[in-house]
């Protein structure tokens, strides 16, 4: 072939694979870089947060039952300083 011809073939067969390439060459990194970044899913992680969940469950139990153990505690006291703070009748003042 005549090199004045291949020149110019050349030069547009290069122009069209820019125009075609550069998009498609994005177009993959885009596709790659999203699926890098979507988060996968661990091996048994479904059964690792069902015992999580199962714990904390449990934990509120607790905690709730604490807390009810404190309100009691707090009543009893309360009626104990309230009974403290009666009067004691003193010998004259009690019915013989």
């Amino acid at each position: 072939m005549d090199e004045g011809i291949l020149i110019p073939l050349f030069f547009f067969v290069t122009v069209i694979i820019c125009v075609l390439g550069i998009p498609l060459v994005r177009s993959f990194v885009r596709r790659r870089e999203l699926e890098s970044r979507a988060p996968r899913e661990l091996p048994g992680s479904a059964e690792r947060l069902e015992r999580i969940e199962q714990g904390i469950e449990a934990m509120a139990v607790e905690v709730e039952r604490i807390s009810e153990g404190q309100r009691f505690v707090t009543r009893l006291l309360a009626d104990r300083r309230q009974q403290e703070r009666l009067p004691i009748p003193s010998e004259r003042e009690r019915p013989s």
